[in-house]
C-alpha cells in the first residue's frame, strides 16, 4: 500500500475522536493547498477539535497523529499577556 509523504508534518482537526489503541478518528488535515479527510490513529485518545500534527502515513487515507500545540501560537499567546 503506498504511503502519502506529502501529509507528513501537516496539521489538522480532530472531526471524530480518537481512541487510542481501540480505534481510529477523523481528521481534517492542511494538505496540498487545501484539506483533506484522514482516518487517524493516536497513541493516546485525543477529543474532537483537537489540534494534531501528522507524524506517520499508513497509506490509502490512514495517518498517524500526535496532538500539536504549535509554538509559534504560543509565543503569540504570551506576547499578548504581558
Amino acid at each position: 500500500m503506498p504511503q502519502d509523504e506529502a501529509v507528513i508534518g501537516c496539521t489538522g482537526k480532530v472531526l471524530i475522536g480518537t481512541r487510542g489503541a481501540t480505534g481510529p478518528g477523523e481528521v481534517l488535515v492542511q494538505v496540498r493547498g487545501g484539506t483533506e479527510t484522514f482516518l487517524a490513529w493516536s497513541e493516546d485518545p485525543l477529543p474532537v477539535g483537537a489540534t494534531v500534527l501528522v507524524i506517520e502515513s499508513r497509506g490509502c487515507r490512514e495517518v498517524c497523529v500526535i496532538e500539536w500545540v504549535d509554538p509559534l501560537d504560543a509565543l503569540g499567546d504570551s506576547a499578548e499577556a504581558g
